[in-house]
């Protein structure tokens, strides 16, 4: 089973398609937008005729109105896994949803219980005051979560805050320790694994990499091929369905900052440049989160590399991993 991880606009997604053709494998995509049906150009879900090719798990299955939960990825993911070995292929996964990826390495991560009443306390705050409000108390009590956090996630601030009312501790540091204790179990089987002669992992990771500077240009590409897709008429749609998006679709990259456009509280070419850097900032929190992971097989590219010599290079990695 192979793993393919990246920030976003990396080049994974094509490059685990020519994998999975060049495998006879099927995929399984790890993004936690690419789950919902009819938002397709904002999220960059791979076009039709590559679905068609390769058979793609994970895409599709949840309604914008509803929501989805780390807990109902993995339950998910794991049930794709099985149907895919039932007809014996090869399991790509691929993805950079940095949460998604790390619970299906090394598990759910829990965290303190909750409390409905501070709970709801904190969303009528929001409404009240707006989630910028909340954010901005964030980083006062919790610096290093509200620099994961986007500043319109309302739901993962309004968690994190109320876990800090409940245990008088950031969340951050629930989960280092959490983090923590899964290094120290994968440390301890790694050992045991070596031990006995054999070093076994479920999973093959490999990580795209290119020069930040790349990366920039290449998401400020892909935005402006959103754009010109239609992503502004694919928003617009959304918001006309009888039922309203979730607060986790609306807080995704490229439909918040075009929501706050249709509400005329920003321009278009505005909202244009703040997809850009917001992306910008996924990108640099997804680089941060993959420096948590262990064994990961890092694969250099080069702007001007065609796909071509970039499967090449990661057919002989995997040759040389194995």
């Amino acid at each position: 089973m192979i793993l393919i991880l990246g920030v976003t606009a990396s080049g994974k997604g094509r490059l685990a398609l020519d994998l999975a053709e060049n495998l006879g494998a099927e995929i399984i995509s790890i993004d936690s937008m690419k789950v919902y049906r009819r938002m397709d150009i904002g999220t960059g879900k791979p076009p039709r005729e590559a679905r068609r090719k390769v058979k793609h798990h994970l895409i599709d299955i949840v309604e914008p109105s509803d929501s989805f939960s780390v807990s109902a990825f993995l339950d998910a993911a794991a049930c794709a896994v099985r149907q895919i070995k039932t007809r014996n292929k090869p399991v790509i996964a691929v993805g950079g949803t940095a949460l998604y990826i790390k619970a299906l390495l090394y598990g759910l991560f829990e965290g303190p219980g909750t409390d409905e009443q501070i709970r709801n306390r904190l969303k009528k705050q929001a409404d009240e005051e707006g989630i910028d409000r909340l954010h901005h108390i964030l980083k006062e009590l919790d610096p290093d979560a509200a620099a994961r956090i986007h500043p319109n996630d309302a739901k993962r601030i309004i968690r994190a805050l109320e876990v800090y009312e409940i245990t008088g501790k950031p969340i951050s540091s629930f989960q280092q320790q959490w983090g923590d204790e899964r290094r120290k179990a994968e440390d301890r089987r790694q050992k045991s694994s070596i031990e006995d002669g054999a070093l076994k992992h479920d999973w093959t990771i490999i990580g795209l990499r290119r020069q930040r500077e790349q990366e920039s240009k290449r998401i400020n590409a892909r935005v402006k091929k959103m754009i010109a897709a239609g992503l502004l008429e694919e928003v617009r749609a959304l918001l006309a369905e009888d039922k309203p998006l979730s607060r986790q679709a609306r807080c995704a990259i490229g439909y918040a900052e075009i929501i706050e456009h249709l509400a005329g509280r920003i321009g278009f070419d505005e909202a244009v440049e703040l997809i850009k850097k917001n992306t910008r900032r996924l990108a640099k929190g997804q680089r941060t989160w993959f420096k948590t992971f262990k064994n990961v097989n890092w694969l250099d590219i080069e702007n001007e590399d065609p796909p071509q010599k970039t499967l090449n290079h990661l057919k002989t990695m995997l040759q040389n991993v194995g």
